[in-house]
């Protein structure tokens, strides 16, 4: 089973563009990040910049809107992830409880859809999505 843990920074939604972690704080998330290499459940990592830099596409009447971050309705916003596989929910939220984040960060920890989840129409109107996986480098 796949599942995404997704770092959400409090405070992270007004950082300013070019904010960086501290680097103690990346020292230890490496530590952490290697304990998930070395247990062969690491996928995929990978931090994100803040929204002041990012951009949302809305599709309002259906055409496209574009607006750039900062997001001031923005309560929570990603600030990273990393894709686990591991054999059970309960597997994945140990792996997010060994997190070193400190006291302003949420772990959400949410299983990946498989296709076999999808009823068989769904998966009919989806037919190619594995082979677009796997070009995609998945």
């Amino acid at each position: 089973m796949r599942f995404m843990m997704l770092m959400i920074p409090k405070g992270y939604e007004a950082a300013a563009p070019g904010t960086v972690p501290d680097a103690k704080a990346v020292e230890n998330m490496m530590k952490y990040n290697e304990s998930l290499q070395k247990a062969g459940v690491l996928l995929a990592l990978d931090g994100l910049h803040p929204p002041s830099m990012g951009a949302r596409v809305t599709f309002e009447g259906g055409k496209p809107h574009v607006v750039d971050g900062p997001f001031p309705e923005a309560k929570e916003v990603l600030g990273g992830y990393w894709m686990i596989q591991v054999k059970s929910r309960a597997e994945a939220i140990e792996w997010a409880s060994r997190c070193p984040a400190s006291a302003n960060e949420v772990i959400e920890v949410r299983q990946v859809q498989e296709m076999s989840d999808f009823p068989p129409d769904v998966q009919e109107a989806a037919k190619g999505f594995d082979e677009m996986q796997k070009k995609a480098g998945r």
